[in-house]
């Protein structure tokens, strides 16, 4: 352990530890006392089937037994994947008798807009929106120089319990669709078109159409596995057949379910994978990530490896720094540690500010202690940036979506 010369006091001890805890709500718990975990969606009824839950065969199958010729079938897909529609009165290459009833069939609504805010001079949008069941959840959309990135959510909750997560303090409504998390991106794209997202800096040509997705929003990825790779395989599917984007403007993140992580390393689809670490110690991950008692830092480091290893894609490691919790040299130098251990080049460090709530133990690490976090891991060789963090002042930033409909 490291000591200061002339104080036998070690470095570690010099600062206050703050332990997690819940505020202003009770965290559920198992039968043995530990923090909860949901990997089940709880049974619920499904949302209708729409063409973004189908894949190609099975659209041309269905408008085939329709009574259609197969080419409709890429015409609808062109009206939603590349037009961003699902209007019938803007399908005029479809026949006029029949249209609204065959498009109301196939493209059902799926996400109801209770509500949008926008802050960061216009440039960041969260939007509220409903499900079919009145299930609540958001996503925001963001623009940047050079690019337009939406974080969208994967499951309506979390099962996750993480207590310093606003999403996971009602636990897991239930999973979404493939459709559901496609139409997130569907449904911006149309409000990009529009040209309701400002910010547009002078010189700035980026196409008004989202160019990164982060898994990120409400919900653990990787527990909704099949739907959110079906998902992206849509994102990346060529126009119109799907959203036409790039594999590697897509960010899958998870707390650290091992086995999901490995499954995704043989996905043979590049995206970059996020690994939400927020301690490099198990003692206090234990207790900040519920999830570290099925599978501890170590493990969870050796699958990110693994991904690295068969992918060829730079793992980001992020670690929301929370005022004498997590924020310690220490663990600093601790991370770099594991990090190094496992060798060099395959991974990226994304400290983020967490976003003060006045008078909680959950604050944002002072200026100093932050800058020092990463001005460790950069001389230990390890890449480190600071993510900037929008949306905060509208409760859109990480860890803020709680789809509260008020």
């Amino acid at each position: 352990m490291p000591t200061n010369a002339g104080n036998p006091t070690p470095i570690r001890e010099r600062r206050p530890q703050v332990r997690p805890a819940t505020e202003g709500w009770t965290q559920a718990l198992d039968a043995d006392g530990r923090p909860k975990l949901q990997f089940a969606s709880p049974k619920k009824g499904k949302p209708p089937v729409h063409w973004a839950d189908l894949t190609v065969e099975e659209r041309q199958a269905k408008v085939v037994e329709l009574g259609l010729p197969k080419f409709r079938a890429k015409q609808l897909s062109n009206h939603y994947f590349a037009n961003y529609s699902s209007d019938p009165a803007t399908m005029t290459d479809l026949p006029a008798e029949g249209r609204e009833e065959l498009v109301a069939g196939l493209m059902p609504p799926l996400l109801t807009e209770v509500r949008r805010l926008e802050t960061d001079k216009g440039d960041t949008i969260k939007f509220l929106w409903k499900l079919h069941d009145g299930a609540l959840v958001e996503s925001v959309l963001m623009r940047y120089t050079g690019r337009i990135t939406l974080c969208i959510s994967s499951q309506a909750g979390c099962g996750m319990n993480c207590p310093f997560c606003a999403t996971g303090q009602a636990g897991l409504t239930r999973n979404m669709s493939t459709a559901e998390i496609v139409d997130q991106i569907v449904r911006a794209n149309a409000a990009l078109a529009a040209g309701e997202l400002g910010g547009r800096k002078k010189g700035d040509n980026t196409p008004d159409r989202v160019s990164n997705i982060v898994f990120m929003g409400m919900g653990e990825p990787l527990a909704n596995y099949k739907r959110v790779m079906d998902a992206v395989r849509s994102m990346v599917a060529p126009q119109p057949d799907g959203l036409g984007m790039s594999a590697r403007g897509i960010t899958v993140s998870t707390v650290g379910l091992v086995p999901a992580i490995k499954k995704l390393a043989d996905e043979n689809v590049p995206v970059t994978f996020a690994l939400s670490l927020h301690a490099p110690d198990d003692q206090l991950r234990d207790e900040l990530i519920p999830i570290n008692s099925r599978w501890k830092v170590d493990e969870a480091l050796d699958a990110a490896r693994e991904y690295f290893e068969k992918t060829g894609r730079r793992v980001s490691i992020e670690y929301a720094l929370i005022k004498d919790m997590n924020d310690h040299a220490w663990r600093a130098d601790l991370l770099a540690e594991k990090l190094l251990a496992r060798g060099k080049g395959w991974v990226h460090v994304n400290p983020i500010p967490l976003n003060p709530t006045p008078g909680s133990i959950w604050t944002a690490s002072e200026p100093e202690v932050q800058d020092e976090f990463v001005r460790r891991l950069n001389a230990a060789g390890i890449p480190t940036t600071l993510r900037d963090t929008r949306g905060k002042e509208i409760d859109g930033a990480c860890g803020q979506l709680a789809a509260a409909d008020a």
